[in-house]
Formats: structure tokens, sequence, C-alpha cells
């Protein structure tokens, strides 16, 4: 099933998403569901609030930029409840953008190497660390995760810039290839 993505205005994109039991029903077709929403969205990650479910669940895959990035020819994988335990390294900027702030991208300034910990979709327990571009895209969803947009960790005044481009979001009067919906 393919999800509308929940854009900007949405108050679920800010709010702190909650840890998923291991009993939870239907996980492996919600896991299957938001892979198969973010490859129709052209996206390489998703986190769950991104559709609609406060849930602490990212979904990624970047073999898409293997040709430019060999290191991501494998990285595709569920993170459920994942937790960023460590960030180091020189803060280094990206040009980011997100599928629930369509058409807007910035550069945005993040440390180049995590730890995170987390479980795949059989419940097995990881603790690993990333660098560069893998690191930026598992910071970028986890913020979701914690009700932070990529805009949030850019200056006051380009995000001013921004104020009408996100007014246009917020009323869905957008062009983009996949269906969004802002959820009140």
């Amino acid at each position: 099933m393919v999800y509308p993505i929940v854009v900007y205005g949405s108050p679920i994109l800010r709010k702190k998403a909650l840890e998923i039991k291991k009993d939870f029903k239907g996980l492996g077709t919600l896991i299957a569901d938001m892979f198969e929403t973010m490859y129709k969205s052209d996206g390489m990650g998703l986190a769950a609030p991104q559709i609609g479910k406060s849930l602490r669940l990212i979904v990624i895959d970047a073999t898409s930029m293997a040709e430019d990035d060999p290191s991501m020819k494998d990285f595709k994988k569920a993170f459920i409840n994942p937790w960023i335990v460590e960030e180091e390294g020189e803060p280094w900027i990206f040009n980011e953008g997100c599928l629930s702030l369509p058409k807007i991208r910035e550069d945005v300034l993040r440390k180049p190497r995590i730890r995170i910990q987390y479980y795949d979709e059989n419940w097995q327990y990881y603790d690993e660390t990333y660098e560069g571009v893998k690191a930026r895209i598992l910071q970028h969803e986890y913020d979701h995760l914690d009700g932070i947009l990529f805009i949030d960790r850019i200056s006051p005044l380009r995000k001013k810039l921004l104020q009408g481009r996100l007014n246009n979001i917020t009323k869905c009067k957008v062009e983009v290839d996949y269906k969004i919906k802002v959820l009140k």
C-alpha cells in the first residue's frame, strides 16, 4: 500500500514518535508499505511520521547512490526504535531535501559520524557506526522521530525567506509526482 506523504504544517511532524512494542501487529506489512511509499515518492529514506504514524520507525534505501558512492551498494534497511547515542567529528555542510518539504533544498550542517542502536524487522539488535552520507541520511530521518525538520537546522533568516513556499506546502499548493496531505 502506498501512503500519501504527510507534509509541512501537519502536527504529527512536530511530535516525538512512540516506541514500537515487540508484539506490534502488522509491523512487517507497515515496513513493506513504507518502502513502497518511499520508492513511489522517489525518496531514499522515510520515517513513519511522514506517513501519519507516530512510531519510531525508519526505512532507508540509498542503493541508487551506489554508482557515485560504492559504499551505498547495500544500504537498504529498516530501523526500529533507533537511538543515536553518539555524534562526532567536525560538522560538514550537505544539501538536503525532504519528501515532507517538497521542492525545498537547503544546506544543513551535521556531524559526519554517528553511533546508532536499533532493531531490524526480525527484532535483532544492532549497535553500529555510520559515516558520511549514510550518517547524514540517518540523522535526517531520525530527526523526524523527534519532531525536527531539516529547516529547523538552517538560519532563521534563511527560514524566513522560505516562508511563502512553506505556506504553499501547508495548503498542498506544490506540484509533486506523489500524493501528499496535511494532517490536522
